[in-house]
């Protein structure tokens, strides 16, 4: 197993420096990860120093409350490929969802798979803020609406991926949708124990403690 290849080596705080950046990439082509994941305004400069790699750029939209209109959510997708992103994580819209306005919630996750072209689209649902039933229809929807990937967290709420969480929702969407564990992914044993579940991408800000077999406290 690549376990390097599972991972989107992931920076999203708010108050991400360059140095800061830019040693997420060299770890990223160090170790030759999936991708690394970060806000939009860094996408241009990943693209840049990660083209002579095979490293992806996947950046997030409507992040992290998803609570944006579905049109603006299309905007941000056009202007962060343009900038040279080949993955988007969009954060779907959990108030509808919960509300029961599944329409919406279709909507909205449509609007980012149709901005994104050929573009690798995966939908946050923030596993810990819904109900089993909610993680089921909130899968269902991304599905229908032509998502890549599910994923389960933003990392900026109450939790992250769980294993029972990921198992939900690899049966769910079946064998050929995607499904990333975000958040929780501290060591080699917590990323191979997500693999196990049914996980095909792991976000996390530990891809090197997991790479070199160590543990890491607290963090995305």
């Amino acid at each position: 197993m690549q376990i390097n290849k599972y991972i989107d080596h992931t920076l999203l705080k708010q108050d991400s420096s360059r140095e800061q950046i830019d040693q997420l990439l060299a770890e990223a082509k160090a170790y030759d990860f999936a991708s690394v994941c970060v806000n939009p305004t860094w996408v241009a400069h990943c693209a840049q120093v990660l083209s002579d790699s095979d490293v992806k750029v996947c950046t997030v939209v409507g992040f992290p409350l998803g609570a944006t209109l579905p049109s603006v959510k299309a905007f941000e997708t056009v202007q962060s490929i343009e900038a040279g992103a080949d993955e988007i994580d969009m954060v779907i819209n959990i108030g509808a969802l919960k509300s029961g306005n599944d329409d919406l919630v279709e909507e909205d996750i449509r609007a980012v798979v149709e901005a994104s072209g050929d573009k690798l689209v995966k939908v946050i649902i923030e596993t810990c803020l819904l109900t089993e039933e909610e993680k089921v229809r909130a899968c269902q929807l991304a599905v229908k609406a032509g998502a890549d990937f599910v994923k389960t967290s933003t990392g900026f709420s109450t939790n992250g991926a769980t294993v029972a969480d990921v198992t939900l929702m690899r049966e769910t969407v079946g064998p050929d949708v995607g499904v990333k564990a975000a958040g929780g992914a501290r060591s080699l044993e917590d990323a191979q124990a997500f693999i196990q579940a049914g996980a095909t991408r792991i976000g996390t800000s530990s891809g090197v403690a997991i790479m070199k077999g160590q543990v890491v406290s607290g963090g995305y």
